[in-house]
């Protein structure tokens, strides 16, 4: 007499196997899928993707080294010209922004001096060396300036140039400076990415 139950037959056989190939194939992808989330997490150096005029180009013993964008603001005041008796401007005065990674996630800050400032105490200075008109209309010029850290060592003290570009805004106003309005301080929105270069 046949038995009823048949464990071992071809029909369990059959399942068995497809179950084999399903946790190798899950086991393959999580490996995949691993391998892929390690290498995103693997610190790359970043690539310059922005053209710019030779004269705001770093040496040649500099490389590419972050790209920290920025949002913020260009601070200008109503002064009375230096070169024209009775003649008002908006003068510079500052700029205050933060300072973002990749991500998106908060850095620093970027302040007079001008200072860029790291949350972990690295500080630099710069002192523009070049400068161009933006490609884009009513944007504050792209910059090359030279670095030196004046703060802790950390992430920023190793710049030694960085290159403003991409800028968004940050003009001073066309109008509103005079006698009556002098001393007032007008806070312009703006955007840039700055990118630091250290020695090779």
């Amino acid at each position: 007499m046949a038995s009823k139950s048949m464990k071992n037959g071809p029909e369990h056989q059959g399942t068995a196997q497809g179950e084999d190939t399903i946790s190798k194939t899950f086991k393959v992808t999580a490996f995949l899928l691993a391998l892929f989330v390690a290498a995103c997490a693997s610190p790359q150096p970043p690539t310059s993707m922005v053209m710019v005029p030779d004269r705001l180009k770093p040496g040649t013993s500099e490389a590419l080294a972050m790209i920290v964008p920025a949002k913020g603001v260009q601070i200008y005041e109503c002064r009375a010209r230096k070169d024209q008796a009775g003649g008002y401007e908006w003068a510079f005065v500052a700029p205050e922004a933060d300072l973002f990674d990749a991500r998106g996630n908060r850095i620093g800050r970027h302040y007079a001096g001008p200072h860029w400032e790291s949350t972990d105490g690295s500080k630099i200075l710069g002192t523009v060396k070049e400068r161009a008109d933006a490609p884009v209309a009513g944007a504050i010029p792209w910059l090359l300036l030279a670095a030196k850290s004046v703060g802790a060592e950390g992430s920023f003290s190793k710049v030694t140039s960085i290159q403003r570009v991409n800028t968004v805004g940050g003009v001073a106003p066309q109008a509103g400076c005079s006698q009556a309005t002098a001393g007032t301080p007008a806070r312009i929105n703006y955007t840039a990415d700055y990118y630091f270069f250290t020695a090779k």
